[in-house]
């Protein structure tokens, strides 16, 4: 009986050791989460690249952003196949901008199945699955579910593309 009287004591500091050091790894972790985490809750980021276009808003993997000319006060109008084509930017967490991208003019926007997603000067962005890497800008101008799709510049501002010189026809002498 000695002997189970010996053990038991070491027994109950081992326990309420381990319970301990288990706490303390509970509290680490509640105040410093995995940075997987912490990337996730931090939300998506919204930057600037120069392209053939010049000066364009993007998203973090260098993506252009687009703005939907049929999406009205700030809500969208792009959903089921037209979301599919043209993938929404979705946060859980707060949107940050880098580069030359401006603060004051990032947001979000309730779409109708709950998500939000972000908008740059109150329109709600989107990337194109034409863009396969990044810098492309397949996207731009294209008209597609009932209205034109154009790239930003880091002003807000739709970004369109130049038309092309037109061809054939009269004068002025060559040079194309």
């Amino acid at each position: 009986m000695s002997v189970t009287h010996k053990i038991r004591p070491q027994a109950h500091r081992m326990i309420v050791a381990a319970a301990a050091v288990a706490a303390f790894a509970a509290a680490i972790f509640a105040l410093h989460p995995p940075a997987t985490y912490a990337a996730h809750a931090k939300g998506p980021v919204v930057s600037t690249a120069k392209t053939s276009l010049g000066q364009i808003i993007v998203n973090s993997s260098g993506r252009t952003l687009y703005l939907f000319e049929k999406d009205r006060n700030g809500k969208s109008a792009c959903s089921g196949q037209c979301a599919g084509a043209w993938p929404p930017l979705i946060t859980t967490g707060k949107p940050s901008v880098a580069g030359g991208a401006k603060a004051s003019l990032i947001g979000t926007t309730k779409r109708a199945d709950g998500r939000l997603q972000v908008t740059y000067n109150h329109h709600p962005l989107y990337t194109s699955i034409k863009d396969t890497k990044a810098g492309q800008t397949n996207g731009e101008g294209v008209n597609a579910f009932g209205a034109v799709w154009d790239a930003m510049s880091p002003a807000g501002a739709k970004i369109e593309k130049a038309s092309p010189p037109p061809t054939g026809g009269g004068g002025g002498g060559g040079g194309y």
